[in-house]
């Protein structure tokens, strides 16, 4: 059995303490610290999982099924970070997270973050992001409590989500010993079941498509704000052909729910 499959099956019992999952997945009973950042490096980037700030583990639970998608909170998030893997010590530069309510803004945070190691030339080139620019910014551990607090409790959007759940989470694990209790949601994976007929389904061709102009684009605000409003823009076409609950869009994204037909919607 998987090792993943495995702390599902023990968290189908009930919550449980990161010791008591490190003995019972992963066969640690050692030094403390060790298994506990093995216990992170496992579940922490997993959006089946949540962990308190006491340390005690548990399934996440999404929406009800019947919940309406318009009645749903949002954070809607992007990360700028030093390189593409969190696992290999890369860490986050900028965040922003922008705060969704009915289709309005509720709120909006954008910060630089010290990432306490250099920035590559590339990542440079890309987000204009400078080693200068984030010297005297927060490190993450600052800014954890106040990231957290405003995606708790909210559905978690991003533009290929996998990737800033992953930093987001992997840094929340570290700084705070805690990640938000949020179903991730992927506009990319909306996108190609709610807009088959286009071929291209990056930020750019999406904002494009529904007429969004990015500001400042590889940057944490400029890409979260465009995403947000693209997520609004294909909620609206989601109703518009017939996928209005929580549960709809969820048989929609695993394939349990034909695409519906787009022809005419906008």
């Amino acid at each position: 059995m998987l090792l993943l499959e495995r702390a599902v099956e023990v968290l189908h019992a009930g919550p449980a303490s990161t010791a008591e999952l490190a003995s019972r997945v992963l066969g640690l009973t050692g030094h403390p610290g060790a298994a506990a950042s093995a216990v992170f490096a496992l579940l922490g980037a997993d959006p089946r999982f949540q962990v308190d700030g006491n340390g005690v583990w548990s399934l996440r639970v999404g929406p009800g099924s019947a919940a309406r998608l318009e009645q749903l909170e949002y954070a809607v998030v992007d990360v700028e970070t030093t390189g593409g893997s969190a696992a290999r010590g890369h860490r986050i530069t900028e965040v922003a997270v922008i705060e969704l309510s009915g289709g309005e803004v509720l709120g909006a945070y954008r910060t630089l973050v010290n990432p306490g190691r250099p920035i590559p030339r590339w990542v440079t080139r890309l987000t204009g992001i400078t080693d200068d620019m984030v010297r005297n910014a927060p490190p993450f551990e600052a800014i954890a409590r106040d990231v957290y607090g405003r995606m708790a409790g909210r559905v978690f959007v991003a533009h290929n989500a996998a990737f800033d759940w992953r930093f987001v989470t992997a840094q929340l694990s570290v700084g705070l010993g805690a990640v938000p209790n949020a179903p991730v949601l992927c506009t990319v994976r909306m996108a190609r079941r709610l807009l088959p007929e286009l071929r291209r389904r990056n930020l750019d061709a999406l904002a494009a498509h529904f007429g969004v102009e990015i500001h400042e684009r590889h940057r944490a605000y400029g890409d979260a704000l465009a995403t947000a409003r693209v997520f609004v823009k294909m909620l609206a076409r989601a109703r518009a052909v017939g996928i209005g609950s929580w549960g709809d869009l969820e048989r929609l994204l695993s394939g349990r729910l034909s695409a519906p037909s787009t022809a005419g919607a906008r």
